[in-house]
């Protein structure tokens, strides 16, 4: 039986919930340190114990690599959100495009390898994996996710942004539709506050830390968080009134605890 209140929400939703397609491809977006990646393991637990097939995706898979990152942040030298990765335009989109419709199109028994990335390189810079690293997903497949934390942020209108270095960002999200038009429903956790990101992303690093792995500084870390949060400032309003995809969605609202607070469910 699943314990997390939250995990057991999302399961029990997507049972219900009815997609077009037969391996319809879902959207879930969390802030950092959420704990989005761990709740799709679990859910994806949950659903094989019914006989069901997801495979959860990342964003983070589709990361550029380390030399594209370099190359993009000495373009844009002056743009404190290029200079690592994480914002929009710091991903391969069309490698994630070809990835999921690839997934999609397995036929049962078929396999093929699906991008990772070692956020632990370069002493936590991070790099796309080496190819024989890749993980290896087996059809069939009954659900694909894809998960990040900017999954769904669409561009506003320019004349709404007050941060100068937030204009390359907003033009880049418009590549990202590519990824919003595959998707065939949406989930986001919404946090009351997004300020809670700061100490969630603290947390992840001190357990990837625990566990041995090459991670950064406490220091590190408090400067690579608050670079994300003008981006929750900018792009959550739109999201909670415009989600990227046709319904059904599932808009969950979380305390600082990760606690459910409201939950609200369309086209279900």
């Amino acid at each position: 039986m699943l314990q997390d209140p939250l995990v057991r929400l999302v399961a029990e939703w997507l049972k219900h919930a009815v997609f077009p397609g037969t391996v319809p491809i879902l959207g879930l977006s969390a802030p950092q340190g959420a704990g989005k990646t761990t709740i799709m393991a679990e859910v994806c637990g949950a659903l094989a114990e019914e006989d069901l097939n997801a495979a959860s995706i990342s964003i983070d898979d589709f990361y550029l690599t380390r030399s594209e990152q370099i190359a993009l942040a000495r373009e844009y030298p002056r743009n404190p959100y290029l200079q690592q990765r994480g914002y929009p335009g710091t991903h391969d989109v069309d490698l994630g495009v070809s990835v999921l419709k690839a997934l999609r199109m397995l036929s049962d028994g078929q396999s093929m390898k699906v991008p990772g990335y070692d956020r632990s390189a370069y002493q936590g810079l991070g790099d796309r994996s080496p190819e024989s690293k890749w993980r290896v997903v087996t059809s069939p497949l009954h659900l694909i996710v894809l998960e990040g934390w900017m999954l769904g942020f669409t561009p506003i209108a320019r004349e709404l942004l007050s941060d100068k270095d937030l204009v390359v960002i907003n033009r880049a999200l418009v590549a990202y539709q590519a990824w919003h038009a595959i998707l065939d429903g949406f989930i986001w956790l919404e946090p009351e506050d997004y300020l809670f990101v700061r100490e969630w992303r603290v947390e992840a690093e001190e357990r990837m830390r625990a566990e041995g792995k090459p991670c950064m500084s406490v220091d590190q870390v408090k400067a690579f968080v608050e670079t994300f949060l003008p981006a929750y400032a900018t792009y959550y309003p739109a999201l909670r009134t415009q989600p990227p995809t046709k319904p059904p969605h599932l808009r969950i609202v979380i305390g600082r605890d990760r606690g459910v607070k409201i939950v609200q469910p369309t086209g279900t």
